[in-house]
């Protein structure tokens, strides 16, 4: 089970979870990446529209992913919802609940290498490098072309450690998402505006580690493609492009709206 230093998850945080309980009126759900601590799924967060059985939609000992809606850590309680989970955020969440298993079991190896669990794993090496990485998968890739940097957080035996294991075990990465940017501007030279815009966004994202481009697809649809060495790096870069993008047409008196991963 991949852990984390923070006990309770964030609202609006999107969680792997193992259904407990069903019933009537909701459904009871062990949050894997959060020491199997449980969070309720209420009937009309399970499934849009009218639920005649709730069995149809979701049962005991399946998987699934859901959105965090409310934090309460005194009284224990967190509310979830799955219907609010787009397709594309439960399929890249899925995957990147495989690719931090993946990294555990490559936390636990580094830690033997040191003589030590993996609790130890996760106190001096796993934690800190969630926190400034954003996962572990990403921090185990960095540990491979960047292991000076990881050398700076854990110490020189603990990235050689992981440097080693994630070298023999991870592929040179390059993963790719898509969303979309509408954009319109009604001035004179509107159509300028919109292509600086895409330009300039461009080329204040682009680096050696991630590629993007924006495509035409049709007024006022634009498809914005990113190729990054982690799906975190690729998503954060396809986000801070479509709003420098969003925002510089609204500057200019247009208007802009982003898409994530839609058809």
């Amino acid at each position: 089970m991949v852990k984390r230093r923070s006990e309770w998850p964030s609202i609006d945080e999107l969680v792997v979870g193992t259904v407990k309980k069903v019933f009537p009126q909701g459904a009871f759900v062990a949050l894997d990446e959060y020491g199997g601590r449980e969070g309720m799924v209420h009937l009309s967060e399970v499934a849009s529209g009218w639920i005649k059985n709730i069995r149809d939609h979701i049962r005991e000992n399946q998987k699934v992913v859901c959105k965090v809606l409310d934090v309460d850590p005194k009284r224990k309680l967190v509310d979830l919802s799955i219907r609010r989970v787009k397709d594309s955020e439960r399929r890249w969440k899925t995957e990147q609940h495989k690719l931090e298993q993946r990294a555990e079991k490559m936390l636990e190896i580094a830690a033997g290498k040191l003589g030590k669990n993996l609790d130890q794993a996760y106190e001096e090496a796993g934690f800190a490098l969630q926190e400034k990485f954003g996962d572990l998968y990403s921090a185990l890739e960095a540990s491979i072309k960047h292991r000076e940097k990881v050398a700076e957080l854990v110490g020189e035996n603990w990235a050689k450690a992981l440097g080693d294991v994630s070298a023999s075990s991870i592929q040179p990465p390059a993963y790719k998402v898509f969303g979309f940017v509408d954009l319109s501007c009604p001035a004179s030279d509107g159509i300028e505006v919109i292509k600086s815009a895409m330009i300039n966004a461009r080329e204040s994202v682009r680096d050696d580690n991630v590629d993007l481009e924006f495509y035409y697809v049709g007024s006022p649809r634009y498809r914005v493609e990113v190729t990054a060495e982690s799906y975190k790096t690729a998503e954060n870069a396809m986000q801070r492009a479509a709003e420098m993008a969003i925002a510089t047409v609204k500057k200019a008196g247009g208007k802009g709206e982003f898409h994530r991963g839609m058809k």
